[in-house]
């Protein structure tokens, strides 16, 4: 399947309360086991619907907004924008949700925090699904610099989004992180999702994300999943390849002809592997 779905029917978020005055907004369906679906960069919960409509049969399936992204609760307000801050949250929520077994999947930006929390937080999950992680990575072959063509295009993203410009500038920068002309092919769901968290794009962008380290890497010991699109931007490819290798429990998945937005546009083979995936990781 190559094309997006139409849009499911929305479901009402819900909120829960993570300590006193601060609380993060989800959307669950199912039953079963847990699966924490971890958004990415300029989205938020509704980027998981073909998954919390898809598997939903056979998990417990879970997608909250992480602080600051749509819909912005009060408690956002004076909180920093950073993947720590996000990371800490997440393992908050994780805490509070009572189900025998939970399974971590994080796309892009949140593959890296659901990564990070894997590290500082290893009790609190049983597997760890990381789809195009996000971030730079420590090997023999990169310093895991950013390329200033991109930082250049980035900076232009934000400026334009700054000065009204929003739908200029989320083009260039989804664009950017998957293919060109993603964004004039997405439909009206994925649009309003971005055009509803163009505000954290600046914010983002001061908050450079950590590095992959092959020492902390080999650490995780729980089933992991790995996976990348065939036509993904090359940095998303270099850190799966990478943590296929340094993960002593991983599986690695590439998704045949799906770029960075693959978990929408072929949402059907991604909900089948990691269903397959979950079932085994529930074995160990």
């Amino acid at each position: 399947m190559t094309t997006q779905p139409q849009t499911p029917q929305l479901h009402k978020a819900k909120v829960k309360l993570l300590e006193p005055l601060q609380g993060i907004a989800y959307v669950d369906a199912g039953e079963g086991d847990a699966v924490v679906f971890v958004h990415g960069s300029m989205c938020d919960w509704r980027y998981w619907l073909p998954q919390l409509s898809g598997m939903a049969e056979s998990h417990w399936v879970v997608a909250p907004s992480l602080r600051h992204f749509f819909p912005r609760l009060p408690s956002s307000i004076g909180r920093p924008f950073s993947w720590a801050d996000h990371r800490d949250q997440l393992a908050q929520f994780l805490a509070k949700l009572q189900s025998p077994r939970l399974h971590l999947v994080g796309h892009s930006r949140g593959a890296c925090v659901a990564y990070q929390l894997a590290l500082a937080h290893p009790q609190l999950i049983d597997s760890l699904t990381l789809v195009d992680p996000g971030g730079p990575a420590k090997d023999a072959g990169s310093d895991g610099t950013m390329p200033l063509e991109t930082v250049l295009l980035r900076e232009k993203a934000v400026s334009l989004i700054e000065e009204g410009h929003v739908d200029e500038g989320l083009k260039i920068f989804v664009d950017s992180v998957s293919r060109p002309g993603f964004w004039d092919r997405s439909n009206a769901f994925f649009q309003d999702m971005a055009r509803d968290n163009a505000q954290t794009l600046a914010p983002q962008m001061n908050d450079p994300l950590p590095f992959y380290i092959e020492s902390e890497a080999a650490g995780i010991a729980c089933p992991a999943l790995i996976v990348d699109g065939e036509r993904s931007p090359t940095p998303y490819r270099h850190n799966a390849e990478l943590l296929g290798e340094w993960m002593p429990n991983a599986r690695r998945l590439t998704m045949t002809g799906a770029s960075h937005g693959m978990t929408i546009t072929h949402a059907q083979r991604f909900n089948r592997e990691l269903t397959a995936f979950l079932r085994d990781a529930s074995k160990t």
